[in-house]
């Protein structure tokens, strides 16, 4: 019996290393579930959508999108957080639900680094658009609007503490003009507040590219600005906010990546690292990302976690700035 103890002491560390190999090798085994955490339409979703197509080509296992909407979404994102760490439920976060909501909301369940960070995914431009039929041609056509009509017109956002409430605070703020001038509606996601505008339920919105690129290519909304420093070549006559004046908007950017829950083993980090190097060159990813006018920018787990603490930071001055910080 002693000679059998020693036996299982001696054998224990190996039979453990060869577990691990065993799981690293598995994994995955079964679907994994992507959690967006706004509405179908909006740039979660597409995000998640755009990787879980090629998923399969590279991790050997399907991959789902589930979309779990709320609360600016802190839903979704604290499903995932407070997940089992074995690589089978993620989240395409957000700057409004990863940086923004942790930046301006002392009740948030999470921190902005309470997440294993696996890679950014895309990259979005913001737009300020109005209806086609708008009487405002340009941006100063608005702000002067604005200025002379306080309180007069409606803008839509994806919620209170979201990039394109945000975004429009910011504009306001530039400009000189008070944080009410403008009255905000509140919509489920980015989707929902673009066709607001459509609708005429509200005069304008300042939005993520990707979610509304078909309707400014139908001729159906008008840019009137675009956040990126050069002009896009899907939009060649929308101008810059540095060409209207107002350059301080380029700090302004969406953006989808690919989150887990704190703990995350290093083998699942380690696969997810190797086929997404592998994605990031997928002709089919990116025509995905190219047709929702979406910046390709898959980056390392390191490289993810610096962008996402500098994009806090970032919302984190201008909520003190703008005195929106709850």
């Amino acid at each position: 019996m002693a000679t059998f103890r020693l036996l299982i002491l001696l054998l224990a560390p190996c039979l453990a290393l060869f577990a691990n190999l065993v799981h690293a090798q598995a994994y995955p085994n079964r679907t994994i579930t992507l959690v967006a955490p706004y509405a179908a339409g909006g740039d979660s979703d597409f995000s998640g959508r755009n990787l879980a197509n090629v998923v399969p080509k590279y991790l050997g296992q399907p991959a789902i999108v589930v979309n779990q909407v709320g609360a600016s979404g802190m839903i979704g994102s604290q499903r995932v957080r407070t997940s089992a760490p074995d690589g089978y439920t993620l989240l395409i976060s957000r700057g409004g639900s990863q940086a923004i909501v942790p930046a301006l909301d002392s009740k948030s369940p999470y921190k902005w680094n309470d997440f294993t960070f696996l890679s950014l995914l895309d990259l979005n431009p913001l737009v300020l658009v109005v209806k086609a039929d708008s009487p405002h041609k340009t941006l100063k056509d608005l702000v002067d609007h604005l200025r002379a009509n306080p309180g007069k017109l409606n803008y839509s956002t994806a919620g209170p503490n979201t990039t394109q409430n945000l975004s429009a605070q910011y504009l306001f703020q530039v400009t000189g003009l008070p944080k009410d001038v403008a009255v905000q509606v509140p919509y489920k996601s980015g989707g929902e507040a673009t066709t607001a505008v459509l609708g005429d339920q509200v005069q304008f919105v300042f939005n993520n590219l990707t979610t509304m690129l078909g309707q400014i290519k139908a001729g159906t909304l008008r840019p009137l600005v675009i956040t990126t420093a050069q002009r896009l070549k899907d939009l060649p006559n929308t101008p810059t906010a540095r060409e209207v004046g107002w350059p301080q908007l380029e700090a302004l950017t969406g953006w989808s990546g690919l989150f887990g829950p704190p703990g995350l083993p290093p083998e699942v980090i380690s696969r997810w690292s190797e086929a997404l190097q592998k994605i990031a060159q997928d002709p089919d990813w990116l025509r995905a990302n190219e047709t929702i006018a979406g910046i390709p920018a898959i980056r390392s787990p390191a490289e993810t976690e610096k962008f996402a603490r500098e994009q806090f930071e970032l919302y984190e001055k201008l909520g003190t700035l703008l005195g929106i910080r709850q």
